[in-house]
């Protein structure tokens, strides 16, 4: 059987971090993923889904998800059932989050929380996730010493050459 769910949305609010009796964390969030088509009045509707992720990853989306912050979730759908108070048999289905990923940076999150402009032309994804650009260079040109497998050193040389200005990075810049 196949059970795949993969989402794209908004928090609706800051994901609420708790602990279960054996210490296992654990977050509840609700994502908005807009629908694909506009209603009669032009008007683009969301679906609101009710998420709920497990032990570390809980811990980390508790601690770097706020509030409108745009998220990708991958998991399952789940269903259970419980007797509230009145006796009643409640139906729940929810998202089991197996993973996650934030889709933007935490400057262009924080500008928007503040009622900046989007800088990446409007509504759709940044693609700089991270803020700033890594380059992995691999020297492939250095015979190998073990079974012709290609060379991995890094590569020491100044990328900036002989340029002295300084570089200023800021915390936002970090990808960590």
């Amino acid at each position: 059987m196949i059970n795949n769910v993969v989402l794209v949305g908004r928090l609706t609010k800051d994901p609420d971090l708790r602990y279960t009796a054996n210490g296992a964390a654990v977050a509840t969030f609700t994502l908005a993923v807009n629908r694909n088509f506009t209603n009669q009045s032009g008007d683009r509707e969301a679906d609101f889904i009710n998420c709920v992720i497990w032990r570390k990853p809980a811990e980390t989306l508790a601690n770097y998800a706020r509030k409108g912050t745009l998220l990708g979730v991958t998991g399952r759908i789940q269903t259970r059932n419980y007797e509230n108070q009145q006796g009643q048999r409640v139906y729940v289905t929810e998202v089991v989050a197996e993973n996650f990923q934030l889709l933007e940076s935490r400057s262009a999150n924080e500008q928007r929380q503040q009622g900046g402009t989007n800088t990446n032309g409007g509504g759709g994804f940044n693609n700089n996730y991270g803020g700033a650009s890594q380059q992995n260079s691999f020297n492939q040109n250095q015979p190998s010493q073990n079974s012709g497998m290609p060379s991995f050193d890094r590569d020491t040389s100044d990328p900036f050459g002989s340029d002295a200005s300084t570089i200023d990075i800021s915390d936002d810049d970090l990808p960590f």
